[in-house]
């Protein structure tokens, strides 16, 4: 038997239907685990009660820090996070890029709310706990259970609104079958990084996607209007079309963070086509030293 801490943020595992007909999520962790087989020792603490699609970088920081405080108590040997499917994601990897401990952190949710006649949120949640308390998945990282499915984190995205496993990506590290789980893979681990400061929460990171048509009018627009970086998606290896050299360039320039990334799920970006002077990378002058 092992003792689980359970953390709750919300999401649709803790949402039921309101009189307008959507969801909303008012469940909090305590209620989650009525439903729960007593095969380990669980204690819970909500962290927020809120749809997923509605966390800023401060939630996703105040997430990690108490799952944090979480693994330091010697008498917790797992921990588990429900959490809302749209940027679990983003929240996992977070925690997953400063995860320090060898105790596993298990994400999940559901697709389902609470009051659902078919909810699938109580067998993810049971599922989750059975991971985070098998001594096999130490020294996993973090890792995120759905359906009977348990990944890694890193690669991991949300690949469909209504499937039962929603995610795709990332390496399966076990599965279940019946109420038994099998390890079937262990995930490298690379070093943690600092937990982020207070400054994290003010961060601004913009997202623009290329696509035939698109300018550099956004682009332009998110330097000026304070960006601290933007994502480049390019097209195919990492292309944009005219005019974004001379944007990134300004963009740079003005002390904002250029990232070229590409909307392709997989492969690398690499530097192989060029037009006249649009070439597709831009390797900034250094900055000039201050004065």
């Amino acid at each position: 038997m092992a003792s689980i801490r359970i953390l709750g943020t919300g999401g649709t595992i803790a949402s039921r239907r309101t009189a307008a007909g959507g969801l909303a999520a008012s469940a909090r962790a305590e209620e989650l685990i009525r439903t729960l087989p007593r095969r380990h020792t669980v204690s819970v603490r909500d962290i927020m009660v809120s749809e997923s699609y509605r966390l800023q970088f401060s939630d996703l920081r105040t997430i990690a820090q108490a799952a944090r405080n979480a693994l330091a108590d010697t008498t917790v040997d797992g921990v588990v996070i429900t959490h809302g499917t749209d940027t679990m994601e983003e929240t996992a990897f977070l925690l997953d890029l400063v995860h320090a401990s060898p105790k596993p952190v298990v994400f999940t949710g559901s697709v389902r709310p609470l009051d659902s006649s078919a909810a699938d949120g109580p067998s993810n949640l049971e599922e989750a706990v059975e991971a985070a308390a098998a001594p096999e998945l130490r020294d996993a990282g973090v890792l995120v259970s759905f359906a009977g499915a348990v990944r890694s984190v890193r690669g991991l995205h949300k690949a469909s609104t209504v499937a039962a496993d929603p995610f795709a990506g990332g390496i399966e590290v076990a599965h279940f079958i019946g109420d038994t789980l099998h390890v079937t893979a262990r995930p490298l681990r690379p070093a943690p990084v600092a937990m982020p400061t207070g400054d994290f929460d003010t961060t601004r990171v913009e997202i623009i996607d290329c696509s035939p048509g698109t300018g550099t009018e956004l682009l332009s627009f998110a330097v000026h209007a304070g960006s601290d970086a933007v994502v480049l998606a390019g097209t195919g290896s990492g292309n944009a079309g005219p005019g974004f050299v001379e944007a990134v360039q300004d963009a740079v320039r003005a002390g904002c963070f250029v990232v070229l990334s590409s909307r392709v799920p997989e492969g690398p970006v690499v530097p192989a086509y060029g037009a006249g002077e649009e070439w597709t990378w831009f390797v900034p002058e250094p900055f000039p030293p201050e004065t």
